[in-house]
C-alpha cells in the first residue's frame, strides 16, 4: 500500500492521509508512546519549535499506535499544539519500517523506533533519521532544514 494513501484519525478528530498535505513539506516523526519521558521531551520541543517550523513552510504530524483519545490526553495534559496521528493498526509504522524489536527487562517485543522522515511537496521522503534523540533531535532536525533552505 502507497504511504500517502493510508487514512488514520488525528487528536483533532478528522481522519487524515499524507496525500491531503501534497503540496506542503511535511515532518513525519514516528514515537513509542504518549505521556512516557523521552515522547513528552520530544513533543514538547516539536511545539516549542514549531512556528519556526512553518516559516520554513513545514507542517509537524507526530504518529504513534496510541488510540485518538489517548492522544488528546496527551495534548492537553503537556500543552502541545502539533497534530498527532493514531496508528493502532501499525499501517503507517509499517509503511515506514519503525517497528523494530525491543528488548526492556529481559522480554522481547515490537515496538516503535524513534524515527523522523521530512517529506516534500509531492510527499516523497528527503530525508530520514532513525533511533534519533528524543530532547535533542527536534532542534537538530530544524537547524539541518535551515541550512538547507
Amino acid at each position: 500500500m502507497n504511504y500517502l494513501n493510508i487514512v488514520l484519525p488525528a487528536s483533532d478528530g478528522k481522519n487524515y492521509q499524507l496525500a491531503d498535505f501534497a503540496g506542503k513539506k511535511v515532518v513525519l516523526y514516528f514515537y513509542p508512546k504518549d505521556n512516557t519521558s523521552g515522547c513528552t521531551m520530544e513533543a514538547i520541543e516539536f511545539t516549542r519549535l514549531q512556528n519556526e517550523y512553518h516559516s520554513l513552510g513545514y507542517t509537524i504530524l507526530g504518529v504513534s499506535r496510541d488510540s485518538v483519545k489517548s492522544h488528546c490526553n496527551f495534548i492537553e495534559k503537556q500543552d502541545l499544539s502539533i497534530l498527532l496521528l493514531s496508528d493502532e493498526q501499525e499501517l503507517l509504522c509499517n509503511a515506514f519500517g519503525v517497528m523494530k524489536e525491543k528488548s526492556m527487562y529481559g522480554r522481547t517485543y515490537l515496538g516503535v523506533e524513534r524515527s523522523t522522515f521530512v517529506l516534500n511537496e509531492s510527499g516523497a521522503i528527503v530525508h530520514e533519521e532513525r533511533g534519533v534523540n528524543a530532547s535533542k533531535h527536534p532542534q537538530a532536525l530544524l537547524d539541518l532544514l535551515k541550512k538547507a533552505a
